[in-house]
This record gives structure tokens, C-alpha cells and sequence, in this order.
């Protein structure tokens, strides 16, 4: 994503998501847009629409976040160490335009790998699995059949 794109994608963002993209926030627990989700579809990055996440590794872990047991591609997404707030985390942002998303915890389902990526609503757009081919998603149709 060039700089010019992803200027003008992140003045078109709400202060919400602003916040949590850049400026490393966290929306409220369980009143977010998918925390309850359950269409089929693909997760993006709010600001580039780098593909992320999957409806098909979304679960519910009660924490208040939409959680997911793995990424889409893991080269679309970096770790780093965070150890704001007094904790020892591991921060999850997109690899393109560098936004925060959430973080990764090793308590997930062992049975989808034992991980969970915690993700903040406001850091997603969601692409319905119908309109992947028209969103310029094709690609990730493959994947719901």
C-alpha cells in the first residue's frame, strides 16, 4: 500500500477506528460490530483490505472481541512483544499498512491449534462471502467450499 493510499484511507476512518488502528487502542468488550458475527465471509484490514481472517476460524471465546484461531495468511500479519498496561503480550498488526488489530493468546481451542487472535472490530471490514468475487476477493472463494 502506497503512502498516498493509506493517508487517505486512514482520514476516512471513524475516531473509533482511528483510535484503534492508529493509536494502538482497544474498543469496548462485547459491544462491537463482530463479537456475535456469523456470516461467512472474510475479515480485512480496515484501512489497506489486506485480507486477514476467515468466518471459518472465527469462535467464540466469551472474552468480548471477535477471536480467531489462526490468520488467513500469516505473512499478513506481524507480532511484536507489548508490554503496556503492566502485562507481557504479543501485539498483532496488519504486515501492509501496520495497524493494530488485537493480540494473540495461547488459550485458544487446542483443537483449531490453541491460539487466539483477539481482534478489535474496528480494526476489520467484513466482505459477506457473496460478495467476495465483486469486493475484489475472488481469490478467497475457494476457501467456503
Amino acid at each position: 500500500m502506497n503512502d498516498s493510499n493509506k493517508s487517505k484511507n486512514i482520514a476516512a476512518l471513524s475516531p473509533l477506528q482511528y483510535y484503534v488502528t492508529q493509536q494502538n487502542g482497544t474498543e469496548p468488550p462485547f459491544d462491537n460490530a463482530f463479537n456475535d458475527h456469523k456470516a461467512e465471509g472474510l475479515y480485512v484490514d480496515i484501512v489497506s483490505g489486506e485480507p486477514l481472517f476467515t468466518s471459518l476460524d472465527k469462535f467464540d471465546s466469551g472474552c468480548g472481541w471477535p477471536s480467531f484461531a489462526k490468520p488467513i495468511n500469516s505473512q499478513h500479519v506481524k507480532q511484536k512483544a507489548d508490554h503496556s498496561h503492566g502485562m507481557s503480550r504479543t501485539e498483532v498488526r496488519s504486515a501492509d499498512a501496520d495497524s493494530h488489530l488485537g493480540h494473540v493468546f495461547d488459550d485458544g481451542p487446542q483443537s483449531l491449534g490453541g491460539l487466539r487472535y483477539c481482534i478489535n472490530s474496528a480494526a476489520l471490514r467484513f466482505i459477506a462471502k457473496e460478495d467476495l468475487e465483486k469486493s475484489g476477493y475472488g481469490e478467497y472463494l475457494a476457501l467456503f467450499k
